[in-house]
């Protein structure tokens, strides 16, 4: 019987370490909440050189962890365009260069998940925004990027695009690429 106990005390211990090692990952994985309370929390405006380095440096870290779903979220509500307005544009392409390939690499494992209908109307809406981008002119004053950032968007966009993407996804977002570069040709 006692041995039984003994047993028992030690599965329990190695089940309540094993749910509280659980539950700390989880709570370490970092949210879109837990991204805009750390930028809250973190204003660049009065940050020293090495001070701005390290909250860039948690933010790239966080940012990068999110899903595809949870980065989107972050983006659309506009969150953290206060943050990046402050970077300056060292600072502005370092982020760029370090958040966008892993940006590029989830958008493309879930356009590559998604159904066909799903991508339809991901496609149809991509198009509405950018026949509404033309008609309202340039968005640049609403994102701080400069041509060459610009431009590096768009190429680890399309490099990410065609080596990631499986076929039906090219082939569904072929008018989306297309109007795109008609409308980066008028922009010349």
């Amino acid at each position: 019987m006692k041995l039984w106990l003994r047993v028992g005390a030690v599965l329990l211990i190695v089940w309540l370490l094993a749910a509280g090692t659980a539950h700390l990952v989880r709570s370490m994985k970092p949210t879109p909440e837990s991204l805009v309370r750390y930028v809250d929390a973190h204003p660049m405006a009065n940050a020293s050189t090495a001070e701005r380095r390290q909250i860039i440096d948690k933010v790239v870290a966080q940012l990068n962890r999110l899903n595809f779903e949870e980065r989107r979220a972050v983006r659309t509500s506009k969150s953290i365009d206060g943050f990046f307005r402050n970077l300056t544009d060292e600072e502005r392409n370092d982020f760029l260069d370090r958040t966008l390939p892993e940006g590029f690499r989830q958008m493309m494992l879930a356009l590559n998940k998604m159904t066909p209908e799903k991508r339809k109307q991901l496609v149809e809406r991509a198009l509405s925004d950018l026949d509404k981008a033309n008609a309202n002119g340039s968005d640049q004053a609403r994102r701080p990027i400069d041509q060459a950032q610009s431009q590096k968007i768009i190429k680890q966009g399309m490099s990410a695009f065609y080596e990631e993407a499986n076929a039906d996804v090219k082939m569904d977002f072929a008018p989306v690429i297309e109007q795109m570069q008609r409308t980066m040709q008028s922009l010349r």
